[in-house]
């Protein structure tokens, strides 16, 4: 039998790391993907001496081959891959001791802030900060700060933050910087070579693209975090099936190829909803006026598919668009080869109301998928026409 491709190196490029690193085909019977090994338990020669799995939820081969893979796409030395992404957030911050204090962009997911306000509050003190304002940055990350959790793009505004130079700021500080990386993914945006100590992603998006799988992930290269990590995966349990890791991996295959649709379909998108009447601002990184497009172009390589908007009518047009648009379909979660629609203040972010992070009811978050753009475009001229 031929031997498998060899281990990534710095010679491939991300579509073939994406295609084949942990992906070397079945030494027993050449199939070129990796099986789905359902197993829970693993038969070991003698007491004490396992060939390399032992229990399901400590390991197993389909999950350790989507770790590799996903690991090698962040440029990360460890991946370590979870039940959703929001339990691989709080593996993360199970990593601050308690009394630590934690800073979080004051425009993020809803969940994450749920996460840390009413699950570690009462362990951690939390504070939000816009983190794309230096000034604000600098005053809010002091000695006593533990971690920095940003997003870039922001859910559900796409603000830009210079990851360079938050990662500089924390660890001058001697804290950790957290980038989720589930709007940009690795194929725009590799947080850890901008200096980010860890990336967490939710795998459900992008990275498994077609709406059926949750998933979450962690890539991380110092060896003591990581160490941490995989251990609170075991404890805790929060791991994926052998059939979830199955899919988010051959999502990862054809990721590169889908995001460069994302980001031409968003890009048309955008210039219609920048010349209608019934919009009042768009949020799109790739337009020359959005907040932190230069920095967004020194750190990605394309601006993505998720595009924001607020309605001139205000919550009641936001409403009515979401309601007649065809094509974009009225759902939350985002990232997948459909278009989707939804209204952030009583959706995604719901939890956030009253909050720090609450979101103008004006505001409508897209997820633009890769159908065709004309089409796209014209389901939402359609609904926009309806509101003018």
């Amino acid at each position: 039998m031929r031997a498998g491709p060899p281990a990534p190196g710095d010679g491939w490029g991300f579509d073939t790391t994406a295609v084949h690193a942990g992906q070397a085909p079945d030494p027993a019977t050449g199939a070129v993907v990796p099986p789905i090994t359902l197993a829970t338990t693993f038969a070991q020669p003698a007491v004490g001496q396992p060939t390399g799995y032992e229990y399901s939820r400590s390991g197993n081969p389909t999950r350790a081959a989507l770790e590799a893979c996903l690991a090698a796409l962040e440029g990360a030395t460890t991946g370590v891959a979870f039940a959703s992404g929001l339990s691989a957030e709080d593996a993360v911050l199970r990593t601050v001791p308690d009394g630590g204090a934690v800073v979080l962009g004051d425009d993020a997911y809803g969940g994450t802030w749920r996460l840390l306000s009413r699950v570690h509050g009462r362990r951690l003190r939390v504070t939000t900060c816009p983190l794309g304002d230096r000034r604000a940055v600098e005053e809010a990350v002091t000695p006593a700060t533990r971690m920095v959790w940003l997003e870039t793009p922001t859910n559900p505004l796409l603000s830009i933050v210079d990851v360079a130079a938050v990662a500089e700021l924390c660890h001058r500080h001697g804290a950790v910087c957290v980038v989720d990386n589930t709007f940009a993914t690795p194929y725009l945006q590799q947080p850890l070579s901008l200096g980010a100590d860890v990336v967490v992603h939710s795998s459900t998006k992008y990275l498994g693209g077609h709406s059926d799988v949750v998933g979450g992930f962690v890539a991380v290269n110092d060896a003591g975090l990581a160490e941490q990590v995989r251990f609170l995966q075991n404890a805790a349990g929060a791991v994926p099936s052998p059939f979830d890791c199955y899919l988010v991996l051959r999502g990862v295959k054809t990721l590169g190829v889908r995001m460069d649709r994302h980001c031409a379909n968003a890009a048309a998108v955008a210039e219609l909803l920048a010349g209608h009447r019934a919009v009042s601002s768009v949020r799109w990184p790739g337009l020359p006026g959005h907040p932190g497009h230069a920095v967004a172009a020194g750190q990605m390589r394309g601006f993505g598919g998720m595009v924001s908007f607020a309605c001139a009518g205000g919550e009641p047009a936001a409403l009515e668009v979401a309601r007649r648009t065809e094509l974009f379909t009225l759902a939350e979660s985002l990232g997948a080869v459909e278009s989707l629609i939804e209204h952030p203040a009583r959706m995604t972010h719901a939890s956030a109301a009253g909050s720090p992070l609450a979101v103008d009811p004006a505001l409508l978050r897209l997820s633009v998928g890769i159908e065709t753009a004309a089409d796209l475009v014209a389901d939402l001229r359609r609904a926009l026409d309806a509101v003018a």
